[in-house]
């Protein structure tokens, strides 16, 4: 075997180790991912706009996106510092310390314990350089040494060398799949562990149960299943905590600081409403909105225990892995029905939407109020910035009116005859008072909507169209309980959220 190769793969080989020992490793300590940390540290780097790239390129998928990215970067300079060292051999043991180094800051930088992982770190880093140097084709200092031709007899060498690699390659995807399989075994006990039921709602929406009239077409369900609720964030690990020491600490601005258990909460008034969540990097038609059940404690209440001083002028929020929001004080008091939900869809909060417990906040989008695994509510004035307001998004976001064509799809095919053009509107704490749908630009017909459950939660709508043979276009537009009809102008959803028309074109046949 040429020795470039060689050397390359010495350094792939080591640096697959050297990673999949440390991801076992800090699973079996139940510490944080060092690869996630070295990831969450890229992405707090990223500009805004690489960052919305990959969440409109790859949506909910953007988290294994940026783990292969890491690895495959992580690969190349692996396979890089195997190069360098077939003149000189120490460089490649600097290159694994440098390598560990970094993600120990990496590791150091994010909330919660970090010695289970500075642990893993040392300990990866040392079997990938050792696994490294072994396989490395032997060279004098300064010498680089190739055959003239391949060699026309096998090797024993060679073999064994093969062997090795292809070994060390294999044990670091079975560490990397039993690190996975442990890190999730803990997240689903997580939630199943937790002893507590639910108590029942003091207080529900004004229907009540939900209607059947809400849910008038089969395109999207009324409620949506938290198992297709969508799900964007920046935590690469999900955050966890044991209830018995987790704390919900209400501080800054506020004449009595609180901290609060989840036995506290759950002993709390509860009330159970249906809002809709949207989030800014939705387009016009997109799929980041979803209308939920949740149950959980007023966000009143806990302000008014707490007593909100007068020089308060947001609710500034963090999450478990550090994650920041904040949303203005009034829009926690103005009557909409801002809720700490403990629960989503008549269960617990699954752990990828927030348990123990996370803010939901008609009207606004997530990124500025969402904030799942809660752990402080801090009153502040506007001189503190959330996480996505320093990466160029708006300061206030409130939703803005949007309607979505669910049936038929873009692009298909469908039979001439009489045909349901149908979806969902959504204008959150201002509520859907009318939906119009336009085919081939003629005048707009009136859609027949489904029952107004809430202000807050989206209406399903309908059309009955006479679909004739050919291409056409359909348009939808809704106005929301303010009288105010969603623009036609296509904007982008930086910095505070899309606008325009959902359009789409089919073909009848």
């Amino acid at each position: 075997m040429n020795s470039r190769p060689r050397a390359a793969l010495a350094g792939l080989a080591g640096g697959a180790v050297a990673i999949a020992t440390a991801e076992f490793v800090s699973a079996l300590t139940d510490s944080l991912s060092p690869l996630d940390a070295v990831g969450a540290v890229v992405i707090d780097a990223s500009p805004a706009g690489a960052r919305e790239a990959v969440i409109d390129w790859f949506g909910t998928g953007d988290k294994a996106f940026l783990r292969v990215m890491t690895l495959v970067v992580l690969g190349l300079a692996a396979a890089g510092l195997g190069l360098r060292a077939r003149t000189r051999r120490t460089s490649l043991v600097a290159g694994f310390v440098a390598f560990g180094v970094a993600g120990a800051f990496a590791v150091v930088d994010r909330p919660g314990p970090a010695a289970g992982s500075l642990v893993a770190i040392a300990v990866g880093a040392a079997a990938g350089a050792r696994l490294s140097l072994s396989l490395l084709p032997r060279a004098l200092p300064g010498v680089v040494t190739e055959m003239p031709h391949e060699s026309l007899a096998p090797l024993d060498g060679d073999r064994r060398q093969f062997i090795v690699f292809a070994g060390a390659i294999g044990g670091a995807v079975v560490l990397g799949g039993l690190s996975a399989a442990m890190r999730r075994r803990r997240e689903v006990a997580a939630v199943d562990d937790a002893a507590w039921q639910l108590p029942e709602p003091t207080d529900v929406d004004e229907w009540g149960p939900i209607p059947d009239s809400a849910e008038i077409h089969p395109s999207a369900p009324f409620v949506t299943p938290a198992d297709d609720f969508y799900r964007i964030d920046t935590a690469l690990s999900l955050p966890r905590t044991t209830l018995d020491r987790w704390r919900l600490r209400v501080d800054g601005l506020v004449s009595s600081p609180l901290e609060l258990s989840y036995t506290d909460l759950l002993a709390m008034p509860q009330v159970e409403k249906v809002i809709t969540l949207c989030c800014v990097s939705n387009e016009v038609g997109g799929r980041y909105v979803g209308n939920a059940v949740w149950r959980g404690v007023p966000l009143t209440d806990v302000l008014a225990l707490a007593g909100v001083d007068d020089g308060a002028e947001q609710i500034f929020s963090t999450s478990l892995d550090g994650w920041t929001c904040g949303f203005p004080v009034d829009a926690a008091l103005d009557g909409r029905d801002a809720l700490i939900a403990l629960g989503m869809n008549g269960e617990l909060l699954p752990l990828e939407h927030g348990f123990p417990a996370r803010l939901v906040v008609p009207g606004l989008y997530g990124y500025v109020s969402a904030t799942k695994w809660l752990e402080r509510i801090e009153l502040a004035t506007w001189g503190r910035e959330g996480y996505w307001v320093p990466r160029g998004w708006a300061r206030l976001a409130p939703v803005k009116t949007q309607s979505r064509i669910d049936v038929p799809r873009r692009g298909e095919q469908i039979a001439a005859g009489r045909q349901a053009v149908a979806g969902v509107a959504w204008a959150q704490h201002r509520g859907i008072q009318r939906v119009e749908v336009s085919i081939d630009g003629d005048e707009w017909q009136e859609a027949r909507l489904g029952a107004d459950v809430s202000v807050d939660a989206w209406r399903q709508w309908v059309v009955e169209w006479d679909a004739t043979p050919g291409e056409h276009e359909i348009r939808v537009r809704a106005t929301d309980g303010e009288g105010e009809t969603q623009p036609e102008e296509r904007t982008p959803v930086a910095p505070d959220g899309a606008t325009g028309w959902h359009t789409v074109r089919v073909v009848v046949v």
